[in-house]
């Protein structure tokens, strides 16, 4: 934790101003519930990769609704070597906003570092489609279905998420109690949410989280995607409380306030997409074991490449995984 810049303690008393829905609870547990009757084996598939040293599969499992929800599972292919006879810790990545699961060589740090690692594909994001607004007008994924909580875009998303850790479990070489969620942005947002939704998960890693505190993002920040939900609802006026109404149950600030898994944070005092304010708003009200690791020079990046190292160092703490021996030259502090 880094507490050299001024700014860091007002943000650390820094409150949302998000309502929690008494039925927050109830509506997520019959989502999960509905997904969860559509209980058909995932499937993994080899691919052909020019790749020595990972082997690539190309996953499928029921997500919301039963519909069939795309990922890549990366494993070390000398995995004998750093775990024996054992099964591999797992990490469900959840990616930024607009970005799909990527190609199957993308991201080879997780694996690389001695994880099973399973990307999942966002629903419809990264192909290039355009989804529908929320009454009718086109505008972006942070927009779709306001106007009623069980059909927002984002319900089918985080019971995506929750359903990908379900998966991973039964995913050959992957042992079933060690699964951490990560992510970036919108996927530090779905990661927040699955540590919630989905059941034992060892660690959340949360690198500027969206979907924090949106009544406050929608104060500080001028930039997208907030600034999609913005311009809407100032185009909208009328629907604005239906709007903020339904977005109360997919705010993570509100999945915070229920936490129940360690979770480790870290955010840019410079970011303009996910203001800090919002970050520390989840961090602050986690209920569970939590930390942050503040970059104060940084933006949305969030420090990077380091935030990254600082990550495997959580995990290999976390999942006891043979993760290679930690930097003696970091200087920056562990998360």
């Amino acid at each position: 934790m880094s507490s050299q810049d001024p700014r860091e303690a007002a943000l650390r008393a820094y409150r949302s101003t998000q309502e929690l829905p008494d039925d927050f609870a109830d509506f997520w547990r019959d989502t999960l519930a509905e997904a969860r009757r559509f209980d058909t084996p995932p499937s993994a598939v080899p691919v052909e990769t020019p790749l020595t040293a990972i082997e690539v599969l190309d996953v499928t499992f029921p997500g919301f609704g039963g519909d069939p929800v795309r990922g890549w599972l990366r494993l070390p292919r000398h995995r004998d070597e750093l775990h024996g006879a054992g099964l591999l810790p797992a990490v469900v990545h959840f990616t930024g906003y607009g970005a799909g699961r990527g190609h199957a060589i993308d991201d080879l740090t997780w694996a690389a570092a001695g994880y099973a690692h399973l990307v999942m594909d966002t629903r419809g994001q990264g192909d290039g489609s355009t989804p529908d607004g929320p009454w009718g007008d086109s505008t972006g994924y942070l927009t779709r279905g306001l106007a009623d909580p069980a059909g927002y875009y984002y319900r089918r998303v985080l019971t995506d998420a929750a359903r990908a850790v379900d998966a991973v479990r039964l995913l050959p070489g992957v042992d079933p109690a060690r699964v951490a969620v990560l992510g970036n942005s919108q996927g530090a947002g779905i990661a927040l949410a699955a540590g919630y939704l989905a059941d034992d998960v060892a660690a959340v890693l949360a690198q500027a989280p969206f979907l924090a505190d949106l009544p406050g993002a929608l104060a500080l920040s001028a930039q997208g995607p907030y600034r999609e939900l913005a311009d809407l609802l100032a185009r909208d006026r009328p629907r604005r409380e239906r709007a903020l109404s339904t977005l109360r149950y997919f705010d993570v600030v509100n999945f915070a306030r229920l936490a129940h898994a360690p979770a480790w944070f870290s955010c840019g005092l410079d970011d303009d997409i996910t203001p800090p304010e919002t970050v520390f708003a989840a961090h602050n009200e986690y209920a569970a074991q939590h930390d942050i690791t503040v970059w104060p020079s940084n933006g949305h990046d969030a420090g990077g490449s380091l935030d990254r190292q600082g990550a495997l160092d959580v995990l290999g703490r976390v999942l006891q995984a043979a993760v290679g021996p930690t930097n003696p030259n970091r200087t920056h502090p562990v998360p």
